[in-house]
Parts: C-alpha cells; sequence; structure tokens
C-alpha cells in the first residue's frame, strides 16, 4: 500500500478519484485548508512505480468544492464535484487534461447534491448523492436521479430519498458490479463522519423503484497508523484502488483558526 505524504499543517487531501493515462496515473482529490474553510481541486500525478511527479490545483470556484469524481463518457473525460454551495450540481467536461475544465451542464434536482455519483445502469444515467439541510440529512439520506444523457433532463427519484439510514446513505466512491449485482460505496456515519465505507448493494434500480441492501463496514487498515478514525472514499483507478483515511486533531493550532475565524480574522 502507497501512502501521500502528509501535506501543511491544517490541510488535508481528500476524496480521492482517478484516472490512468498514457503511463501516468492522474488522481483527483479535494484540497482543503481550515483557515479559509474553501476547498479546491487539485490533481496528483504519479509514474508506473507510484512515486508523484506533480501536485497543481486545477479548478477553483468561488464556493467551496470537493468529491471531485471523473469518469469517461461520449468520448470525453467528465467531472461531477460535490458544490453544493453554489445553490446546484455541475458537470464539468474536460478541455485539456488533466489541467482545463469547463462547466458544460448546471442541473438544478430536488436538492442541491452532495457527493454526487454519476453511473450507468440498464440505458440510463444514474446520479445518486445526499441532500442539502441538517447532518443527519447530509449524512443518513440518499436521493437518485435519472436521464437519458448526461446533458438531460434529468428527473429526480419519485421515492427520494430512497434511503434513510445514516450507516449506508451517503455517497462514498464509485459503483462497481460484482457477481451481476450494482454495489455503490456509502459512508457509514453512524458514529463520526466518514467513519467507515459500506458497500450497499443494489437489488432494484427503476425510475419507479428501489431496493438494497448495506454490506459490513470497511475501515482504515493497519498500515494507515495513526489516521484511523475513518475510511471516507474508495474508488476505482484502473487496477488500483483509492482510499483516503483521517484522523481527529484537537490541537492548540486548530483551536487558534476556529477562534480567529470566529472573531473575523479569516473569511469563511
Amino acid at each position: 500500500m502507497t501512502w501521500v505524504p502528509e501535506g501543511p499543517p491544517f490541510t488535508f487531501l481528500a476524496d480521492p478519484f482517478g484516472l490512468p493515462r498514457d503511463e501516468r496515473m492522474y488522481v483527483f482529490a479535494e484540497a482543503y485548508d481550515y483557515r479559509t474553510r474553501h476547498g479546491v481541486i487539485d490533481v496528483l500525478e504519479f509514474d508506473p512505480e507510484l512515486r508523484q511527479l506533480d501536485r497543481r490545483t486545477v479548478l477553483a470556484e468561488p464556493w467551496h468544492l470537493s468529491y471531485p469524481y471523473v469518469f469517461e463518457a461520449d468520448g470525453e473525460v467528465w467531472m461531477a464535484p460535490e458544490a453544493h454551495r453554489s445553490g446546484a450540481f455541475t458537470f464539468y467536461r474536460c478541455v485539456e487534461f488533466p489541467d482545463r475544465w469547463e462547466a458544460a451542464s448546471r442541473l438544478e434536482l430536488d436538492t442541491p447534491a452532495i457527493d454526487p455519483t454519476p453511473f450507468r445502469h440498464q440505458g440510463l444515467w444514474w446520479l445518486a448523492y445526499s441532500p442539502d439541510g441538517p447532518q443527519s440529512a447530509k449524512q443518513g439520506r440518499l436521493h437518485l436521479a435519472f436521464a437519458e444523457t448526461l446533458a438531460g433532463p434529468w428527473t429526480p427519484h419519485p421515492g427520494n430519498p430512497v434511503r434513510i439510514d445514516r450507516s449506508s446513505s451517503r455517497p462514498g466512491g464509485t459503483p462497481l458490479v460484482v457477481g451481476g449485482v450494482l454495489g455503490l460505496p456509502v459512508q457509514d456515519c453512524s458514529e463520526t463522519y466518514g467513519g467507515a465505507i459500506r458497500f450497499l448493494a443494489i437489488r432494484t434500480l427503476t425510475p419507479d423503484s428501489f431496493e438494497a441492501d448495506a454490506g459490513a463496514p470497511i475501515r482504515a487498515p493497519v498500515s494507515a497508523g495513526r489516521w484511523q478514525d475513518g475510511l471516507h472514499t474508495l474508488s476505482a483507478c484502473g487496477q488500483l484502488t483509492l482510499i483516503d483515511v483521517k484522523r481527529k486533531d484537537r490541537s492548540l493550532g486548530g483551536l487558534g483558526i476556529d477562534l480567529g475565524r470566529r472573531l473575523g480574522r479569516w473569511k469563511a
């Protein structure tokens, strides 16, 4: 297992999604700074031996960005980052891989989408996401929408929220099919936000119905060392699997940042 080195104090990388290209691996992730409470999307570039070659910011907006789900469709590369503070959800099209992205279509669903996860199933495009609102909704409800094409129109599922369970509702990675069953990684937030990942085995998924069962929690590996307070994302990148893990840090420096923000020293 290969771990990315820790970044500067009071920052983190999260939500890794990747694409292999030209014998390189490109991992897109949320780059967050506690001092500004603002996330942007960085790309980390690795060679075939998983040596990190570069890291740079490729997408930034006035609002917070995270969960940069990247995928290929219709001969192009797309990104579906979370941007619920913008009030909607936007698909971005890659203009020049991996650095240049343009907003392609803005979707106003039944709620601003949190951790939006697009995938194909039985001839339709689907979008799994959690709703905006209180933490109980953000962490414990699953919504769906469907469309015939990425451009839409998109229709929210009439059963929304199709699942209410803090242990297995918020999306947390790339869907996959195992033994003919569609599985969606979801976060187990029953004890803490992003505490573990479960696979939601989707038994029925149609524009009218939804049935699913959650598997056992997958927790941070022992090799994560002190970063074992949570396993937040699990995604596929070619033959590799990407994860992020977390630890809780209640340092005096962190408390000082929170106090300074409250006193207006930094803009949120």
